[in-house]
């Protein structure tokens, strides 16, 4: 294709369109009257499918237009929004989705649409559902739409197209109706539409025409077509112009007279500042609609689309950078040369400021993440014949890139757990005492160097007795280490792999599979996950995530003769004990940590580090933490805080035991970077 340069930004700009189409429709459903919201669907299915058409993805053209086609009329008062028209839009959607999907995995975006184009058709038509199939059966894709022909041209206009005309009279500027006839031996009608176009513009704004200007492109009509037109020339004057292209049999040039009611007019009045802003046609006050897009674009040039891989290839080579800036630091402070340490400090400080822009080049919003769940929560509440209010807050918090890509799948998971076991039924929640719509709450803030992303719901509860009869009965653990168990420690336990107290299996939830890819998943990111719960009340999974994986602050310290890099973002404190402080419990060595019995890990054993038997007196010792747990990690010496980029393993050592990767420290030696989620049980 050689539109293949400009195939990136049609990919991108295609998925915020689907994203916009998303979010307007969850709108218009709770909102059916909100004709600014028809304005905005409107116009988003109107650029798309301008763009596929452009780019030759006539399928997704097609299907878009049609769309197009049942917004106009709900435009126009010819069609009411029901939730079944809602339904038959989404499932548009969804198949326009699908097919940018496939265009950008290198497919041609080809479609079967038929079954949608005549549904789609038939609610145009008014003909209702029970008639698709008997009246559209032997439709086309391209068929034209000739509704207009058996009516006025332009009787009826929306109240934007209203406000231009008004507001062009002000301004002393005329409203023509042109209608033009092209010769019966005219070859190439959309050529001469084409020119006739270039007339018109160069003389005033074209406001609407008939047949539709995507059926004109595609020679949808005869040989006659109609311009509504906003101009400072006579008519005479347009006139002449237009028969000055060629094959033109006609044009007849009108002045328009359009009369809205007095509740229009006002309406208009309201809105038109409003829509002049939003809408791509123009309006005919030159001189504001000028400013309005110098300042449009001042915004605008303000950011730029970057390929993400770009920014990985920064983030490698910046990488590299840090490594040989450790190593500069080590070689100025073992030379100990005034000017070169000086100049090192400065390089370490100018370097630390590049790294802040770089990583915050990464972040994006997480809303690239929320903004697929309203849509999940309404077909899912339909599924589940609940009524479920989900509310997003922080939607605007940033993550690093590689974070976002990771953490969609596990927040499906919670929030489909969420709506299947949490909420209850309306009935169920009105026999409760309970509001009969449940609440979903989708929470995102920052806190420190971390992200906390937090799903509560207003239901059920966690059942502390039955999650501990499953976890017996699947010998996930014994009746006596379950009398011991907080009820936290229990809340956890849902988390554990096949573990599910679903009652019965269905689409949505039951299979023992989920919570404990959650788990895994985000433990994977250096995240963990809590769960609060109150019976009848409803329950809290919170989730906490580093904000960059690539670049952390680690804690070196010293096995023997080995190092390890323990990522500060899991201490909580070092400390040297003395022998005479460690004590045993369930044949364990613990200390008392601050009125906390915490278990001490040796991490010579737990590396199995070559070491020669010494009765020190005294331990170096390092506090971590995994949620509310506790350990204490068993070094010989701490050499200090210093940042690392974290290198991973490869395929070969990738499933080493309590290690997630490994740094190259300035000295040339390579550090492990030691995974204490995995030491804490």
């Amino acid at each position: 294709m050689e539109n293949n340069e400009y195939l990136e930004v049609f990919i991108e700009e295609s998925k915020e369109h689907i994203q916009s189409l998303n979010d307007q429709l969850l709108i218009l459903e709770n909102e059916p009257e909100n004709m600014d919201t028809v304005g905005e669907i409107f116009r988003s299915a109107h650029t798309l499918k301008g763009m596929a058409a452009t780019m030759g993805f006539q399928d997704l053209a097609d299907l878009t237009h049609k769309m197009e086609n049942v917004l106009d009329a709900v435009r126009n008062d010819q069609v009411k929004i029901t939730s079944e028209i809602i339904d038959v839009i989404f499932q548009a959607v969804d198949q326009l989705e699908g097919m940018v999907l496939d265009i950008a995995e290198g497919g041609d975006g080809s479609s079967d649409v038929q079954e949608l184009v005549n549904t789609l058709q038939a609610i145009e038509s008014n003909q209702g559902f029970e008639k698709v199939n008997e009246s559209t059966t032997n439709t086309s894709i391209n068929t034209t739409n000739t509704a207009t022909s058996d009516q006025a041209h332009f009787d009826r206009l929306d109240q934007f197209e209203l406000a231009i005309l008004d507001q062009s009279k002000e301004n002393g500027f005329e409203n023509l109706e042109v209608t033009v006839k092209l010769n019966d031996n005219c070859l190439l009608k959309a050529a001469r539409v084409y020119m006739v176009f270039e007339v018109l513009e160069q003389i005033g704004e074209v406001i609407k025409a008939d047949p539709t200007v995507q059926e004109l492109e595609e020679e949808n009509f005869d040989l006659q077509f109609h311009v509504l037109l906003v101009t400072k020339d006579s008519a005479e004057d347009v006139k002449q112009k237009i028969l000055k292209v060629s094959e033109i049999e006609e044009v007849i040039v009108s002045t328009f007279e359009q009369v809205a009611s007095a509740q229009e007019h006002n309406e208009e009045k309201e809105n038109v500042e409003k829509q002049s802003n939003e809408g791509k046609e123009s309006s005919n006050n030159k001189t504001t609609d000028e400013s309005k897009k110098k300042a449009a674009k001042g915004v605008a040039s303000k950011t730029i689309r970057v390929n993400i891989d770009r920014l990985d290839g920064l983030m490698n080579l910046f990488e590299e950078l840090v490594i040989d800036r450790g190593r500069l630091e080590q070689i100025s402070a073992n030379l100990k040369h005034a000017e070169l340490q000086e100049t090192v400090e400065r390089m370490s400080r100018i370097s630390g400021d590049l790294q802040n822009i770089i990583l915050n080049m990464r972040m994006v919003p997480i809303e690239q993440v929320f903004n697929r769940f309203p849509r999940m929560v309404r077909q899912l509440s339909k599924d589940l014949g609940k009524k479920i209010n989900l509310e997003i807050v922080g939607a605007e918090t940033e993550l690093d890139r590689t974070v976002i890509d990771e953490i969609g799948d596990p927040l499906v998971h919670l929030i489909r757990n969420a709506l299947d076991h949490g909420i209850e039924t309306p009935e169920k929640r009105q026999e409760a005492g309970k509001n009969e719509e449940g609440h979903l709450l989708l929470e995102a803030y920052h806190s420190g160097n971390h992200v906390f992303i937090e799903i509560s719901d207003d239901g059920a509860g966690i059942n502390r007795e039955k999650v501990v009869n499953k976890a017996v009965s699947n010998h996930v653990i014994t009746e006596e280490e379950a009398k011991q168990l907080t009820d936290k420690e229990v809340y956890q336990l849902i988390m554990s792999s096949g573990f599910s107290t679903a009652d019965k299996i269905s689409d949505v939830s039951g299979r023992g599979v989920g919570l404990d890819v959650v788990k895994n998943t985000i433990e994977s990111l250096g995240g963990t996950i809590t769960i609060e719960s109150e019976e009848g009340k409803g329950s809290l999974f919170s989730i906490q995530l580093p904000l960059t994986l690539s670049i952390i602050s680690v804690l070196l310290v010293e096995v023997e003769k080995e190092k390890y890099a323990i990522p500060l973002s899991s201490i909580i404190e070092t400390a040297i004990i003395s022998k005479s402080e460690i004590l045993n419990a369930h044949n364990k060595e613990v200390i008392d940590f601050r009125g906390k019995v915490v278990p001490l890990i040796d991490l010579k054993n737990v590396f199995e580090v070559p070491t020669e038997e010494e009765d020190d007196e005294l331990y170096s010792v390092v506090i971590i933490r995994k949620g509310d747990k506790m350990a204490g990690l068993v070094v010989d010496t701490f050499i200090g805080q210093q940042e690392v980029v974290l290198k991973s393993l490869g395929d070969y050592l990738g499933d080493v035991f309590a290690i997630s990767g490994a740094t190259i420290l300035g000295d040339g030696q390579v550090a492990l970077i030691v995974d204490t989620n995995t030491l804490i049980n």
